[in-house]
């Protein structure tokens, strides 16, 4: 079984050893790499190319933003998850838009950080229930109603089907189900979602098809927003 390659980055050294010990414990998981500072996450993501990128957002030298900018650029493939103390709306949203996957609260439960990692490497969302309301919350003043749909971004009616299930908390085995189709079919289509909006995450699409208004709050109900797939 390949194994998820994660990198940690976080300041305080007993936390992250506590984060380490945690990830350990999956058959799945390799800790490749921790860093101490947003410099050194940068460059240690640049040489270890890891899966998945977890980051804190107060570090010493450079923020989470700003290293979740220049991973993505740097390392493309690598999954960046926030997991902070922190839920002011600033750092949500500026973390999101520059790249970031998925943000979690440290008060989550180990088993959901564990889960969290595993869906966002399948691409799907992975926020903290708090972040997700903020989200929803900034959104609605400005969501509007859809556009017609052969205008949304180029996008088919199923991938626009497809988007709207994510946007839901669906997970891809849950967004196949729904739309009788398998599960490798349900991830080429966000394959091309994700190119033909030039985003990176199934949360980026998802956060530009509800700012662009492609996406309509009346299609998604506050209580099927999830953690995680699980």
């Amino acid at each position: 079984m390949k194994k998820v390659r994660i990198l940690v980055a976080e300041d305080h050294a007993y936390v992250r050893e506590g984060t380490r010990r945690v990830l350990e414990q999956g058959p799945d998981f390799e800790v490749v790499g921790e860093a101490g500072d947003g410099v050194e996450a940068v460059a240690l993501a640049e040489e270890l190319k890891p899966d998945v990128a977890l980051l804190d957002i107060v570090m010493p030298r450079m923020n989470g933003i700003e290293a979740t900018q220049r991973i993505k650029a740097l390392s493309p493939d690598t999954t960046v998850l926030i997991l902070s103390a922190y839920d002011d709306d600033q750092f949500v949203f500026s973390l999101l838009e520059a790249g970031a996957a998925g943000y979690l609260l440290k008060s989550v439960h180990s088993r959901e950080l564990v889960a969290a990692i595993r869906s966002v490497r399948e691409g799907e969302s992975v926020l903290h229930p708090v972040i997700a309301r903020k989200l929803l919350g900034r959104l609605v003043p400005g969501a509007g109603k859809p556009e017609p749909r052969e205008r949304v971004g180029g996008l088919s009616e199923r991938e626009r089907e497809v988007l709207v299930l994510a946007n839901r908390g669906l997970s891809n085995k849950e967004i196949a189900t729904e739309l009788h189709i398998s599960i490798r079919t349900v991830q080429a289509h966000f394959t091309n979602v994700f190119k033909k909006l030039r985003v990176g995450s199934r949360t980026e699409a998802v956060l530009r098809g509800l700012r662009e208004g492609w996406l309509s709050l009346e299609e998604v109900s506050r209580e099927d927003t999830k953690v995680c797939g699980a």
